[in-house]
């Protein structure tokens, strides 16, 4: 192999640097400095350079960004300061709580200088930097371990693959952490784009960029308009600058992109301030924001504060409101779920909510349906908040049309046409039919999916399509697919029908807990599943188990104890369930983890609109020891109730179950087992 000369080596590191240079101006400054046809021939002639000479090649070229070949899976990797998810606050008497509780834990009456920044609506990560070379990049995760996506951020061109050498000196270690978004207009034209190759356009700009950076292929992740805005850096014991504003300057002097409205504010006023003028530049953005981060600037104050379990007590997120709009109803369409449930749902004129583009919302039930008395034409209101199902909410009665007529609940089930039943108890109403069309997709998908057997490439499309051509008749019959069967589907090649294959191949070695999950029995989620298994042991013991044994097991209810018992008497359940085992699933003895932690023994129930999605909430509970279930009994111990809590509230305070906030949950974390 020819050995490089002094001239193309030195030709070789000014061409790294030139390109670094160029992609600085061109994705962080906005200031291109040369044409793109100009910035490809340096490209190709570092391209050039690095095929003739391999041994050139290093981790900072910026030929590294395009993408590797594809990741069989991410590996977990621990963060070495947890990321921490925040406090929340919506109101100006909110934050002034939390500034006195800062300058109490401070033991001063002088205002605080905070530094405040939008809250950005796309994916955290983590980025570690070696010596000053960028050695590990990884998702937040659970805020302890997180997936490992370095090959993928390295595609992203305004992340530094290399920092200065002043830099890598005094900070041998520096882990730098911000937010991984796409810009709305680079979002439009990736839509439009995938539109036009006929494929799944993306639901909106944060699941684009989570998408895109789990992608286990990076030159598809290098293919999508991503952006990292840098908003601090983890350490608390190396050394580091002073304040958060000091850090903000050495990430700029490095090239990382900063966020443009992010600045100082001292006390209460001046903060409210900031976000009432944040709130009212909201919709100019190029970006979705769901709110504004506030943080004490001074980091010796910081380490003062310290943290409560997993929040720190020297920040907060100050969240906007629940996003309301206007639109009008097209009509209502009735859904048949996997279980039977007939759920109206209002198709509406496209318009766009907390930045989301809606055209379908919950009606949830007959009497929801009856209490708004909706109609075909009526202007609606329309919530969504965070991630919750966009709702009608509204019915604005003085712009009703002439004329309008009520809408009927069908009498029969839309998919089959078999009469449709409102069980004692429920609000909700029910086709008991097993055959049901409807109901076999929608089993087969649940049955599938990432919480079930985990059949990848089984998504709602294939199940349809397996359901219509009489392939599958039960989530069993996947276990005796064929690729001749499978090929005689619509857009199923070869290599498609192989992956489909490999992947029930894999699923047939799955935990018991999935494989209880995936069987769809009513009301029974992967936290009932999980508890279950533990409780139980092995799958054989659960289909034996007495209705009476159920409701014994701390977090299962009566109800869902008679769900239970009545899958397994049904005649169809259990063939379907011998299908399985023919079919080569191995129904294995589970062994329940060891946990220890302050909430040992404590049941908790999680309802209404949180800081942070419920699932983040349900692995700090667990991972301290506790249990979380589904539905509010007379063993729940907890209630951690949020903004909107419905019916389970309610139930709670009939049953005298203790009902705490968030705070109060991370009150409960901090103490010691």
């Amino acid at each position: 192999m020819a050995k490089p000369s002094a001239d193309i080596r030195t030709e070789y590191e000014k061409l790294k640097a030139e390109i670094e240079r160029h992609n600085r101006l061109y994705y962080v400054e906005d200031k291109p400095a040369i044409s793109d046809a100009a910035y490809d021939q340096l490209f190709d002639r570092l391209l050039e350079i690095e095929q003739q000479f391999p041994d050139l090649l290093s981790p900072d070229s910026p030929s590294q960004r395009v993408g590797a070949a594809p990741s069989k899976k991410f590996e977990s990797v621990r963060h070495r300061v947890p990321m921490l998810s925040l406090q929340k606050v919506t109101t100006v008497e909110e934050f002034a709580d939390f500034d006195r509780r800062v300058r109490e834990g401070l033991e001063t009456d002088t205002d605080i200088e905070y530094m405040v920044e939008p809250k950005l609506d796309g994916l955290a990560v983590e980025l570690v930097y070696r010596d000053g070379l960028l050695v590990v990049g990884s998702t937040r995760g659970d805020g302890v371990n997180g997936e490992n996506i370095t090959a993928n951020l390295k595609t992203i061109r305004n992340i530094p693959l290399k920092l200065s050498a002043q830099t890598a000196r005094q900070f041998p270690l520096l882990e730098v952490r911000g937010e991984v978004i796409m810009k709305l207009s680079a979002f439009k034209k990736l839509n439009a784009q995938l539109e036009s190759n006929e494929e799944q356009p993306l639901a909106n700009t944060r699941n684009g960029a989570a998408g895109s950076l789990r992608q286990l292929d990076s030159k598809i992740t290098a293919s999508r308009p991503l952006l990292f805005y840098a908003y601090g850096i983890s350490d608390t014991e190396l050394p580091r600058p002073g304040s958060q504003s000091e850090t903000i300057e050495l990430l700029k002097a490095e090239g990382f992109s900063i966020n443009e409205h992010m600045s100082p504010a001292r006390g209460v006023t001046n903060v409210a301030k900031a976000f009432e003028k944040l709130s009212s530049i909201r919709p100019t953005l190029d970006y979705e924001i769901d709110g504004m981060v506030v943080k004490v600037n001074d980091f010796s104050s910081q380490r003062t504060l310290g943290q409560i379990s997993r929040a720190p007590r020297w920040a907060v997120a100050w969240k906007f409101a629940a996003e309301l709009a206007e639109t009008i109803l097209e009509g209502v369409e009735f859904s048949v779920g996997r279980t039977g449930v007939i759920t109206p749902v209002a198709k509406l004129k496209p318009v766009r909510v907390s930045g989301v583009m809606v055209s379908n919302a919950s009606l949830h039930n007959e009497d929801e349906l009856t209490r708004l008395d909706v109609r075909c034409g009526d202007t609606v209101v329309v919530r969504r908040a965070g991630d919750v199902i966009p709702e009608v909410v509204e019915v604005i009665l003085e712009r009703r049309p002439k004329g309008a007529k009520p809408v009927s609940y069908p009498k029969t089930c839309p998919s089959c046409h078999q009469p449709i039943e409102r069980l004692e108890g429920e609000a909700a109403h029910r086709c008991l039919n097993v055959a049901c069309p409807a109901q076999i997709e929608g089993r087969l998908f649940h049955f599938a999916s990432k919480g079930g057997m985990d059949i990848e490439g089984l998504g709602g499309k294939l199940a349809e399509q397996l359901r219509d051509a009489g392939l599958v008749h039960d989530p069993a019959d996947v276990y005796a697919l064929t690729k001749e069967q499978l090929l005689t589907l619509d857009l199923m090649g070869d290599k498609r029908a192989q992956n489909l294959l490999d992947a029930i191949d894999r699923s047939r070695h799955a935990e018991l807990p999935r494989i209880i999950y995936a069987l769809g029995i009513i009301g029974v989620g992967e936290t009932a599943a999980r508890i279950l298994a533990d409780e139980l042991g092995t799958f054989d013991e659960l289909a034996a188990a007495s209705e009476e044994r159920l409701q014994n097991i701390n977090g299962i209810g009566p109800t869902i104890a008679g769900n239970i018992a009545q899958f397994f008497h049904h005649k169809a359940n259990r063939t379907m369930i011998d299908k399985m085992k023919r079919g080569g699933v191995v129904f294995p003895v589970h062994q329940r983890k060891q946990t220890r932690g302050a909430l040992l023994g404590r049941t908790f129930v999680i309802t209404g609109t949180l800081s942070q999605p419920r699932d983040h909430f349900k692995a700090l509970i667990e991972s301290n020891g506790g249990k979380v279930t589904d539905s509010v009994t007379k063993k729940t111990d907890y209630l951690v109730c949020g903004e909107d809590a419905g019916s389970k509230l309610e139930k709670a305070k009939k049953l005298g179950v203790t009902v705490i906030d968030e705070q109060a949950l991370l009150n409960l974390l901090s103490r010691e087992p």
